[in-house]
């Protein structure tokens, strides 16, 4: 009877200093994004869930993110099949705070982003996502693992190459 008396006091601790919060630090679950792509599909980072994925806040008209995309579309070619600690393949979910549509899909052609996961509500600096992670300059990114725990944040050129590696199997 003790034994029942003391998991039902201590139980709901228990679990609760267990579980993750949804939240933007190291360790936090990441907010979940949901917006359109380009021929208006709906894309959720959630069913990304299983994967290494590099959340991408970028847009069109940025100089240094248009620069740094050489190197995510490296880091996709490379690390796209790739076997994680916690996740299989790497994915790109790209969150442009593009507001005009025809900008964002020709810099998306133009650069070469060949992967699916491509999304913007067009709304510029007061797009809902980039808003809901607190981006206040581009390119920024956050890294979650297959459990979309956010495991890095802000990794570019070679940063992001060696931290992808650090997570191989």
């Amino acid at each position: 009877m003790k034994k029942i008396i003391f998991l039902l006091v201590f139980f709901p601790f228990l679990t609760f200093s267990q579980s993750s919060t949804i939240g933007l630090k190291i360790g936090d679950i990441a907010p979940e994004l949901s917006y359109k792509n380009p021929n208006n599909k709906e894309m959720s980072l959630s069913s990304l869930r299983g994967k290494l994925v590099l959340i991408d806040f970028w847009a069109s008209w940025c100089g240094p993110c248009r620069r740094e995309n050489p190197n995510i579309v490296e880091a996709f070619r490379k690390y796209n099949k790739a076997k994680f600690k916690n996740g299989n393949g790497f994915e790109i979910y790209s969150l442009s705070l593009d507001n005009k549509k025809d900008a964002w899909v020709k810099a998306i052609n133009k650069d070469q982003l060949f992967w699916e996961y491509h999304t913007s509500d067009l709304g510029g600096w007061q797009s809902e996502g980039s808003n809901i992670y607190g981006i206040r300059s581009i390119p920024s990114n956050v890294i979650i693992n297959g459990n979309g725990i956010i495991i890095a944040k802000d990794l570019k050129g070679p940063s992001l190459q060696r931290f992808l590696e650090s997570q191989k199997k």
